[in-house]
């Protein structure tokens, strides 16, 4: 495993509008990277899981570079690099990782590919984590954004959608939601959860 690493990452929502990425290089220094420079990880599973869930990773799209990391965390909290990639000789890279104990299960996380000076290059759709009984915590905002289902931003942006215990909610309303993540939904946008409970929004 490699010694821990971190980088700073805005949410994945502000990569797509103009946002730069900061990273910390190994002497501390500061570099900015545009956000077109970051390629979607294309593959990952499974897509939640407990910590200590292997998850594997596959990507094409990759630059060429000298050595891959590959690591996880959540934004605007940093990244851990865990594993050294294998890359082929046409850019395509695959890993298989194990979500550390530490990953939060109350906030997404995503996966991150790092070159040799650990800059970011790749990043993937959120990874969901989940407590071992499969339950995660979103905390968000009721939107008007669901065409199917209610849906809600969490406070990293991503967008969720909810079926189950959600009689009341409204757009505009601040929630805390614990439920489950749903593999297959008939919402057709985002993460579809399905609550089991609403909590009351921290310090409401």
């Amino acid at each position: 495993m490699d010694r821990l690493r971190w980088t700073s990452l805005w949410p994945a929502a502000a990569l797509t509008a103009c946002a730069l990425v900061a990273f910390a290089t190994p002497a501390d220094a500061q570099r900015r990277v545009a956000p077109d420079s970051l390629r979607q990880i294309q593959r990952v599973e499974p897509m939640h899981g407990p910590p200590g869930t292997e998850v594997t990773i596959y990507t094409e799209n990759l630059p060429i570079q000298a050595k891959v990391h590959v690591g996880v965390g959540a934004t605007r909290t940093g990244f851990e690099a865990l594993h050294e990639a294998e890359q082929g000789m046409w850019g395509e890279v695959s890993a298989t990782i194990t979500i550390p104990e530490t990953a939060p299960w109350d906030r997404a996380v995503l996966l991150v590919a790092f070159d040799a000076i650990f800059a970011p290059i790749g990043l993937s759709e959120p990874f969901h984590v989940t407590r071992p009984d499969g339950i995660l915590q979103r905390t968000g905002e009721i939107t008007g954004e669901g065409v199917e289902c209610l849906a809600m931003r969490d406070t990293d942006g991503f967008l969720y959608t909810l079926i189950g215990a959600t009689d009341g909610l409204s757009a505009g309303e601040p929630v805390v939601v614990q439920g489950r993540y749903v593999e297959a939904s008939m919402c057709m946008q985002g993460t579809t959860i399905e609550v089991i409970r609403v909590l009351p929004p921290p310090n409401g």
